[in-house]
């Protein structure tokens, strides 16, 4: 599998196995992990084998079931991390799709005080990822046609089609997809778009689906 169609196959999982993440899948992920934290200069780490991330009442609400495994991206205090948690979680996330494994981000439906106490002072937390093998692959979420997520017109070249498309797959808090994508002096150009919950880590995630699938960086 490659990472375009990791984009494609890719949909948020809830509900999980019991089946444990291979000690070989496990060191990929955090080699990968390593380098985000080190281009990046954030703090992202993986916990295996730990239900009490996702066991409160928050949780359940929002359909988690059997939540073992987690992805961290926190950062340091007094920097606005949002966007870069978007960028290389979803990078991971796409990694671990390629892995046979699933995932869904989570914002607000986690054990939050629980996963604070992992955080080192000066670090402030953004979001966490459930991670494991699902009990199914989860489903495709509707989707803005191209021209309603366009902000300039006129053709479009082949490799900024295939980013576009890409981008139009990114998951986004409740698939409000707020972005508005063009070209700026031959460049692609990828913006917010009014506001809206979390908008900067889904723009975060909206730049890395474009990037990987068009082999261009987003402006």
């Amino acid at each position: 599998m490659d990472v375009f169609q990791a984009i494609q196959e890719r949909h948020s999982v809830r509900a999980y196995t019991d089946r444990p993440v291979e000690e070989e899948k496990r060191l990929k992920l955090q080699a990968l992990a390593d380098e985000c934290n080190k281009e990046s200069g954030l703090h992202i780490f993986i916990r295996y084998d730990d239900p009490e991330g996702f066991d409160c009442r928050m949780a359940h609400y929002g359909s988690f079931r059997n939540v073992r495994n987690y992805i961290v991206l926190a950062g340091p205090e007094g920097t606005d991390i949002q966007e870069a948690c978007g960028y290389y979680g979803e990078k991971l996330v796409l990694e671990a799709q390629m892995m046979g494994l699933n995932t869904c981000w989570a914002a607000l439906t986690f054990n939050k005080k629980m996963v604070k106490k992992l955080i080192p002072d000066g670090e402030q937390l953004c979001m966490v990822i459930a991670l494991g093998y699902g009990e199914n692959q989860g489903a495709a979420h509707k989707s803005k046609s191209l021209d309603a997520l366009m902000a300039t017109g006129g053709n479009m070249p082949d490799w900024f089609r295939k980013g576009a498309e890409a981008a139009m797959l990114a998951p986004t808090a409740v698939n409000q997809q707020k972005f508005k994508m063009g070209i700026k002096d031959g460049q692609p150009v990828i913006k917010k778009d009014g506001r809206g919950f979390y908008t900067k880590t889904d723009l975060g995630i909206v730049k890395y689906h474009f990037e990987a699938a068009s082999g261009r960086k987003v402006q």
